[in-house]
């Protein structure tokens, strides 16, 4: 049975109350890898995968998901300023779907406006080179998706 591909929210009622995370920024060329503790209170970033084939792709991830035991995805969906879904957010949604038919782990969709330009204005303060930002930024960038889902998620539990 495919996976259900659901709002992060919904996605959390279809998880065990623990299990890492693996939250996903897909680029055109990359897909920057990171995954969460069991507990799901820390986003650790694990990888950049330069992208091939999707079937390449999706067993890199769903090998990631096994050795880290993950109970789910949470994938960022790149949203339009004025809330509208543009191409990249139809891209992701199309990998979403292909994904879900290769695994049961829920997929969660998670808002990632602005993600990326987040990263970079941070790795510019920090003063690293443009080379090296080009290198990291996806996987930063998959860090900071999945730890605004997480604190989402906290904030849930504390109401």
């Amino acid at each position: 049975m495919p996976a259900p591909i659901l709002p992060l929210i919904d996605a959390a009622a279809h998880w065990p109350a623990r299990g890492a995370l693996v939250g996903l920024d897909l680029g055109t060329k990359t897909i920057g890898v990171a995954v969460s503790d069991p507990d799901r209170r820390l986003a650790t970033g694990v990888q950049t995968i330069k992208r091939k084939a999707f079937k390449a792709d999706a067993a890199r991830l769903l090998a990631i998901a096994m050795e880290r035991k993950a109970a789910g995805f949470v994938l960022g969906l790149p949203i339009n300023m004025d809330g509208s879904e543009g191409p990249r957010a139809q891209s992701t949604r199309a990998f979403a779907r292909n994904l879900s038919q290769l695994t049961e782990l829920p997929i969660a969709l998670w808002d990632e406006r602005l993600s990326t330009a987040a990263v970079e204005r941070e790795l510019i303060g920090m003063d690293v080179s443009r080379a090296k930002r080009a290198e990291v930024i996806d996987e930063h960038a998959a860090i900071f998706i999945l730890q605004g889902a997480l604190d989402r998620l906290a904030n849930l539990r504390t109401g």
